[in-house]
Parts: C-alpha cells; structure tokens; sequence
C-alpha cells in the first residue's frame, strides 16, 4: 500500500484498488485479480469497504473488454453488495451506485444453478437529476461516474444524454476550478454516451486532466476508461 496516499486504511485501501483497475485497463489482463493484487479478500473488512467505494469499476477491466471476471473479484464485490446495503435515508447516489453493482453482478457474472443470487434492488428514482442546476447535475453525475459504461441502461445514462451540453459545461468549469476528480468522471460520461459539443475538445481536455490530476488512480481510471469507450465508439 502506497501511505504517502494514504490519510486512513481505508483511504488506502481504496487507492490500492484504483490503481490495480487502472493496470487492469491498460494492459487488458482479464485473467489478474483486482483485489488479489491489492492484497484484499472476502475476510478483509477495510477492502470490502474501500470496494464499496469503488462501487461496480472493480469489474471495469471485463465490461470494456468483454470478458468473464476473475471469480475472486466477482466474490468480493457480491460481499461488499450484502455487507454494505443502503440505508433508508441514503443519499440518492449511494442507492443509484448499489443498484448498479448488483446490475453488474448479474450481467457480467449470474449465479450458477441452484446458487444463492445477490437479491434484486429496485431501479432509484432519478428525476431530481433532470431539474438540478448543471453545476450540481455535473457533480453528481461525477459521483455517478461509474455507471457511464457502454450497454448498462438506467435513467441516470438518458439523464446524462439529455443533457449532454450541461456535462460539457461543468467539465470545463471542473478543469478550471482543478477539480480533477470532477472533470474525469465528467469526461467519462461524455464519453460514454457522445453529443458534447465538437468545439469542447474532450480528447485533449482529458490529456490536460490526467496530466494534472492523474497522480489519483480514481482520475486515472475514469480518464482511461473515457478513452477506451471513445475508441470502441470512433470503430
């Protein structure tokens, strides 16, 4: 573990995780365990949380490629969905990211017959994103960010094509304000669903990103990811 980006072990934990999904992407080894590499396991309650954090991009690396998931990320990502389950009054980004998780889990790796299945979550409600200010819409739809994946549907994606101009708008207030972490997860939803402005620039606004902010594996793997989706698109 990296301490110097470390504040708590958790902080660390999810750096670890981050950085091991970013080599993922890179390289497009399927077959190497994210959180086997990041030194974490079902029994690790500090990873379980920091994947919780990471949300549904522990399983990244196998949605853009197209392949099966190492089975030990697929256990600790259904662990992190039932040891972690919203609480009734959690913010909607929380519910929206465990939706998604388990959306993930059954499109990327469904149980075997007779096996226990990760349950079903109700799809969140997503209509205050379409009246919010594009200042908070960007934001949110940052924290979102991992839900900006190609063939995964949800209210939260046509919210972000509907207003595809407004995420163009706070990705450049994002990059002005140095907001790294903003901007990338924003470029990656431009990304994944197209329609910004041609005038944006988003190819070398995300290289002027990472080239600032990409020290964070979190902005790392949005910009990455960003790039891999634009490619499959541009094909």
């Amino acid at each position: 573990m990296d301490q110097t980006h470390a504040s708590s072990p958790l902080a660390g934990a999810v750096h670890d995780l981050a950085t091991e999904v970013v080599l993922a992407l890179r390289s497009g080894d399927h077959l190497a365990t994210v959180c086997g590499a990041a030194g974490i396991d079902e029994e690790n309650r500090t990873g379980i949380a920091a994947v919780r954090v990471i949300g549904a991009d522990l399983l990244l690396p196998s949605v853009l490629y197209g392949r099966h998931p190492h089975p030990g990320d697929v256990a600790v990502l259904d662990r992190a969905v039932r040891e972690f389950p919203p609480k009734p009054d959690a913010p909607a980004a929380t519910a929206w990211s465990h939706w998604h998780m388990i959306s993930t889990l059954q499109r990327m790796a469904p149980p075997a017959p007779g096996a226990a299945a990760t349950g079903t979550y109700a799809e969140p409600d997503a209509a205050w994103l379409e009246e919010a200010p594009w200042q908070a819409f960007t934001h949110q739809l940052s924290v979102l960010a991992p839900l900006a994946v190609p063939a995964a549907p949800s209210a939260v994606q046509r919210a972000a094509a509907n207003r595809a101009v407004d995420l163009a708008r706070g990705f450049v207030r994002a990059v002005r304000r140095r907001d790294w972490l903003q901007a990338a997860g924003a470029g990656r939803w431009l990304a994944a669903i197209g329609g910004e402005p041609a005038t944006l620039g988003l190819d070398r606004g995300l290289d002027f990103v990472e080239l600032m902010g990409g020290h964070d594996p979190r902005v790392a793997l949005h910009v990455r990811a960003a790039r891999l989706m634009a490619e499959a698109r541009a094909r």
